[in-house]
């Protein structure tokens, strides 16, 4: 099943996360304030997380050798990783709180980036489209997120942040 392939990320996401830095654990559970269409995106990323959990209970993983396999493959892996040194960088921000080192100089978001990767890399090894769409609508209301912590950094960073903004990609 599908679901095996949820535990290495939940151990990378919490588990690596916790024994790197147990402070940043409850500063990676933090969601910024929501206004407007961000609390519908919300909601949607929420269902759309309970929906990717459960649709992983039912799908099984198709390893017929195929391209789709190997792709899925390679996604998965690479996003595991990309959530890995993410967690690592994560962990330590500067005083303030601020990650802009390490993976942070490539990409604003790299966790949601790794999150996609990985969830393109199940979708691809079970060879779904539904938990393909479930997927790009996590992505899309996680965006609305994104919008919302990114007022929220401007709010508590201010120039440096927008310094930061300037200088460094949304996603990649």
């Amino acid at each position: 099943m599908l679901t095996i392939l949820f535990l290495p990320f939940i151990g990378v996401r919490f588990g690596l996360l916790s024994f790197v830095n147990k402070k940043a654990l409850k500063r990676a559970a933090h969601f910024a304030p929501v206004k407007g269409n961000e609390r519908i995106a919300y909601i949607v990323y929420q269902l759309a997380t309970l929906a990717l959990a459960v649709m992983s209970l039912l799908l099984p993983i198709k390893s017929d050798g195929s391209v789709c396999f190997y792709l899925g493959l390679f996604s998965y892996i690479l996003g595991l990783i990309l959530c890995a040194v993410t967690m690592v960088h994560f962990a330590f921000p500067d005083q303030a709180g601020f990650n802009q080192k390490g993976i942070y100089k490539f990409s604003r978001n790299p966790i949601y980036l790794s999150y996609f990767v990985i969830l393109i890399g199940m979708s691809l090894l079970a060879q779904s489209l539904i938990f393909g769409l479930l997927t790009l609508i996590f992505q899309v209301s996680g965006h609305w997120i994104i919008l919302s912590e990114e007022r929220w950094c401007r709010k508590q960073f201010g120039q440096a942040y927008d310094r930061y903004r300037k200088a460094v990609r949304r996603y990649f």
